[in-house]
């Protein structure tokens, strides 16, 4: 930060001051940019390429460049939240299809719905956080190529993109039954809530928790025809999860957001957040047991299918002990990879499941 004196209309130097706006990027340049060439100083590219996307994504290579700045408001050049919004949801399927021991053709669809339902949904809620946020991620690093900031599209057209993957996605909520339809329109409250959360409460990660894991009661549903505990229990194992992936991610951001005013929980946490985020690995293995043990109980007196389950959340609780082993605040590139490998944190209960559920 650095005030520079001028000379303007005669006044003396020491009279008039212009406040020149720091570049908090320099001072981590070794640490959140790969090369200069690649982030230019702007932070954005001159193909609009977001600075977070993945290098070498298909819509900076493939898509018609007049879609690029839409896909871009999904996220579909970071394809990892649709992952962690849609794993709960195929969790709570094959945890329902445990449940009662029944597997009809009718799951398929569910299963291919719930993908694509979560891809058009992820991109809705993206699109309406980059329209709240448009003006703190203009002062972010890391957020200010997005679409809206960069000036790639405006924020009505934004709008009308979000409407367009709502409506899309809602067509395809009214093939499943009523309690899930039902269920499918409650999630929309989470999920407007979420982009403010980080404006009033340090616990933003929580608010986030339930908007990306709501899958686990719909998809549950959808099989069952109506919502239980084992769903509800699976669901509430999700949102310790989301704190544990989301607090990891948030700490790329916490010098930036202390500045701007925003709040986290990988803020509030600081130096704990080790500690913390320990205690959110336990709290998802042990939810996610319980919800195994409350689903298979009707399964009757053959143990292997509850035991091929439980192997789930021990799998995955080995996978989240591996990302603590490399947690480091300060590596921004290694907490964005770790973040990132949540999606196979999260797959790793799916393939018990499903096992399960076949045996």
């Amino acid at each position: 930060m650095g005030l520079i004196p001028v000379q303007r209309n005669g006044l003396p130097r020491t009279q008039r001051l212009v406040y020149k706006e720091p570049d908090f990027r320099i001072s981590h340049e070794a640490d959140n940019m790969t090369a200069q060439d690649e982030m230019p100083e702007d932070n954005t590219s001159p193909s609009g390429q977001v600075a977070d996307a993945v290098r070498g994504n298909w819509v900076d290579r493939l898509a018609p460049p007049a879609t690029r700045p839409y896909l871009r408001l999904s996220r579909a050049d970071r394809p990892i939240g649709t992952w962690l919004l849609l794993l709960p949801c195929w969790w709570g399927l094959t945890l329902a299809m445990l449940h009662d021991g029944q597997a009809r053709p009718f799951d398929l669809w569910i299963f291919v719905g719930c993908a694509l339902g979560a891809f058009l949904m992820r991109g809705a809620g993206c699109t309406w956080n980059d329209i709240t946020d448009r003006d703190f991620d203009g002062a972010v690093a890391r957020t200010r190529s997005r679409p809206i900031p960069s000036g790639q599209v405006t924020a009505r057209q934004a709008a009308g993109w979000m409407v367009v993957q709502a409506l899309i996605a809602f067509l395809i909520l009214l093939t499943f039954n009523t309690a899930a339809i039902a269920l499918g329109i409650i999630a929309l409250i989470p999920v407007a809530i979420y982009p403010f959360a980080k404006r009033f409460t340090w616990w933003p990660q929580v608010f986030l928790g339930l908007a990306f894991n709501w899958g686990a009661l719909l998809a549950w549903t959808a099989h069952t025809g109506s919502l239980g505990w084992p769903a509800v229990i699976l669901y509430v194992a999700g949102i310790a999860w989301t704190l544990f992936y989301d607090t990891i991610y948030a700490h790329q951001d916490t010098e930036d957001d202390a500045l701007i005013g925003v709040k986290s929980t990988a803020r509030l946490f600081g130096e704990d957040s080790p500690q913390w985020l320990t205690g959110f690995m336990y709290a998802t293995t042990l939810l996610m047991s319980v919800a195994v043990l409350a689903a298979t109980r009707a399964v009757g007196a053959d143990i292997l299918p509850t035991v091929i389950a439980l192997g789930g959340p021990m799998a995955m609780l080995a996978h989240m002990r591996w990302q603590m082993a490399r947690f480091d605040p300060e590596d921004m590139p290694g907490l964005l990879r770790l973040f990132r490998a949540n999606r196979d944190a999260g797959l790793l209960p799916l393939l018990f499941f499903a096992g399960a559920a076949l045996v």
